[in-house]
């Protein structure tokens, strides 16, 4: 495919979603069942002043561990074969995530004052890499809500955009991220800004400290929600190393069923998102990062669909050299000046109250300006369909089990390429993890 069959008019996609919105803004405020209203902000004259909860998940994941069977890495072990974050081990025991969070009001003082803070403990792209701690903040954030229809949030949060990457991981459905929302929307952050990509900094998590406007309005049985925000740009760290601030706008239309509440509320969502701001790589500052979205959701309580369609533009992050790991000699690589566009299809269905079986398909079509960085060589095409299942012992205790058949194809290379033999060996990979809130 062309790129300019794979190009994205953001233009035209505010512009529809600000119709959403300008329909919205007569409509009554309310207090709704979604992630701009979930994270960071309590229910008005309910709010304890502190609530104390968190979440553990503990998993195993596994791949064959095939090694690299061409270029400079022959024989040693790929990158795309080792488990996240620290790329030394092909299968093994992890606690992926383990998050403890206080939130509530400061009443009596103010009730429309709300705060929220998280920290994370596990052994993931947060904890890890130069600079990162076991014990790493997340979320330090107090949200306003004196305006109506204008709450304003302040500090370190979760930025709107991506569902997947937007939605509360303790309702997640698979153990890991599609590839499109871990190469494109989980950014990677290095540890200074000239951009020494041989030493990452931890992941932003999809958070950035700075400032939101935001709310959510009813009208009948619909929902519609905004949020507009301007960021540091820098992840979870609480500077700005540059002068440039990032732009997030998110604007969402849903049809709520009956009048179930909470994160598995029923309902089913339209929404669009865009993100947009500058880089310093490589001693090269003014490198853009612009991201944008279009998606569903659908959750009646025994059928699930969500599908979204992402695009890229500007500094791509492009896994490590040679698909080599760290150990053998593979540093992180980025693409500075490059596009790229994926989607996913998710589709659940509980056979059971407590029972649900799940199929994802994912693709990533990364690099595909044939102008940009690394030419049309540099293209990668990442295929990812993902079967699996839920258990829900309760409302806050469940375990599910994912098998990832993967594939990664370089179309724009000569089938002799050196390339194709080493993304041949790709693995599968097993995945299982029990969750657990409290």
């Amino acid at each position: 495919m062309k790129d300019n069959k794979r190009s994205f008019n953001k233009t035209a996609l505010l512009i529809a979603l600000t119709g959403v919105l300008a329909g919205s803004l007569t409509t009554q405020s309310v207090q709704a069942a979604n992630w701009l209203m979930l994270q960071g902000t309590e229910p008005a004259n309910q709010a304890p002043r502190a609530k104390l909860w968190g979440f553990a998940q503990i998993d195993y994941q596994s791949t064959d561990n095939t090694l690299l069977k061409a270029g400079p890495g022959v024989g040693t072990e790929a990158a795309f074969n080792q488990l996240a974050p620290q790329l030394t081990n092909a299968s093994g025991f992890n606690i992926k995530r383990a998050r403890l969070a206080v939130r509530g009001a400061n009443f009596p003082l103010d009730k429309d004052v709300n705060y929220f803070l998280m920290a994370e403990l596990g052994n993931n792209g947060i904890t890890t890499g130069d600079t990162a701690s076991q014990g790493q903040l997340t979320d330090a954030s107090v949200t306003l809500n004196h305006l109506e229809g204008a709450r304003v949030r302040v500090g370190l949060f979760k930025t709107p955009g991506s569902e997947e990457a937007y939605k509360a991981i303790p309702v997640f459905n698979y153990v890991n991220f599609t590839t499109v929302t871990d190469r494109l929307i989980i950014e990677r952050h290095f540890n200074n800004s000239a951009g020494d990509t041989s030493r990452r900094a931890p992941v932003g998590a999809a958070r950035d400290m700075g400032v939101q406007v935001f709310d959510t309005f009813k009208d009948g049985a619909w929902e519609h929600a905004y949020a507009l925000m301007v960021g540091n740009g820098n992840g979870l760290a609480f500077n700005d190393i540059d002068n440039d601030k990032d732009t997030y706008v998110y604007l969402s239309t849903e049809k709520v069923f009956g009048n179930s509440k909470g994160p598995r509320r029923h309902g089913m969502k339209f929404y669009g998102w865009s993100h947009n701001g500058n880089r310093t790589i490589d001693g090269d500052s003014g490198n853009n990062r612009d991201r944008a979205g279009l998606g569903t959701t659908y959750f009646d309580g025994k059928y699930r669909l969500a599908a979204e369609y992402i695009v890229a533009d500007g500094m791509i992050y492009n896994g490590t050299t040679g698909a080599r790991t760290p150990d053998n000699g593979g540093t992180f690589s980025v693409l500075k000046d490059q596009k790229s566009d994926g989607y996913y299809l998710d589709l659940g269905y509980r056979i059971k109250p407590n029972i649900e079986l799940n199929a994802r398909y994912d693709v990533l079509n990364n690099a595909t300006d044939s102008n940009g960085d690394g030419g049309s060589s540099a293209e990668r095409t990442f295929t990812t369909t993902t079967l699996g299942g839920q258990y829900f012992f309760n409302k806050k205790t469940s375990v599910r089990f994912n098998y990832e058949i993967r594939d990664i194809d370089a179309p724009n290379l000569d089938s002799t390429s050196p390339v194709h033999t080493i993304l041949s060996g790709v693995d599968n990979r097993l995945s299982a993890q029990v969750m657990m809130v409290f």
